[in-house]
């Protein structure tokens, strides 16, 4: 991995209908982030939380999508930061904020990667797919709309930036599923983007499609952006989520991906988003947070000190 990882916080909650995700990046912060980063070794640059410019009103057929206005409004700044960081040859993390805000960062570092020739891989560890588009959403909540978008798929045209490049569907990975709507699996179905809902992960572990996946990011020489979700854990872990659903992954499970990700050496930016801080338990869920990423960045669970 870069030795120089940028901490870019993106307070986006206009995603969502639950308030509270604004308040993300300060509590993954408070967590220590980026001291225990720099204690891995790494130099760290925060570059405080950015803010979009200000948006003109749009409004789509569709009466149930909200504050789509201000979600392009981000999109499109975080679009520009994500490229900009890539462009410098930093490691982004982004801290959210909402998974609407992945319509920019993925954007943004798949049109980075394009110009440097190389493909763009992503692996999306989330509940839920957010494979809608502005039509086919029923509540409205644009935090479930960002895969669609940044693989091209149509319904977003007039209103969403047109796209330079998009992520290819064989190059994604969906793990932790366990909450897909009806409209989701028949468009999932027809790119063929490969998932692991939490069944297949009871039945087989993460260990092998994790391994299949990046050999597959190794063979291409490809980069690999990681959009990690709290609701891919599970709430009795991780409460803090507006989007709370059963059954997801372990303590364990979610380190193991992490190491895994770190021994890979592959992963060349990062999205942390859906930390809800007001719906946390005494900042369990940001602390664990960043544990996962320190992980991720080289430090492993036997170094961690016991816990009452």
């Amino acid at each position: 991995m870069k030795n120089t990882v940028v901490l870019v916080g993106a307070p986006v909650q206009t995603g969502t209908n639950i308030q509270g995700c604004l308040m993300g990046p300060d509590a993954l912060r408070t967590a220590g982030l980026q001291d225990s980063l720099e204690a891995l070794g790494y130099s760290v640059i925060d570059r405080g939380n950015i803010l979009p410019e200000a948006s003109r009103d749009r409004v789509h057929s569709n009466s149930a999508v909200h504050h789509l206005s201000e979600t392009i409004s981000w999109t499109e700044k975080l679009h520009d930061v994500a490229l900009a960081e890539i462009r410098e040859g930093h490691l982004p993390v982004f801290l959210g904020g909402d998974h609407s805000m992945a319509a920019g960062t993925v954007s943004g570092i798949a049109r980075a990667a394009a110009e440097a020739g190389e493909e763009q891989f992503v692996l999306w560890l989330d509940a839920h797919p957010d494979f809608h588009n502005l039509s086919t959403t029923t509540s409205g909540n644009l935090h479930g709309t960002p895969a669609a978008y940044f693989c091209g798929l149509s319904g977003f045209e007039g209103y969403y930036p047109e796209l330079n490049t998009t992520i290819k569907p064989e190059n994604i990975c969906m793990m932790g599923l366990r909450s897909v709507d009806n409209a989701e699996r028949a468009a999932l179905q027809k790119t063929g983007i490969e998932t692991y809902d939490m069944r297949r992960i009871d039945e087989n572990g993460v260990v092998k499609p994790i391994n299949e996946f990046l050999e597959r990011v190794k063979a291409a020489n490809g980069r690999l952006h990681l959009s990690f979700d709290v609701d891919f854990l599970d709430p009795d872990i991780a409460p803090a989520v507006g989007t709370t659903v059963p059954g997801g992954a372990t303590f364990r499970e979610a380190h193991l991906i992490m190491e895994m990700l770190c021994d890979s050496q592959l992963v060349t930016s990062v999205d942390l988003v859906e930390l809800n801080p007001f719906l946390d338990v005494r900042g369990r869920t940001a602390t664990l947070m960043a544990d996962l990423v320190c992980s991720l960045f080289g430090k492993q669970v036997l170094d961690h000190p016991n816990r009452a």
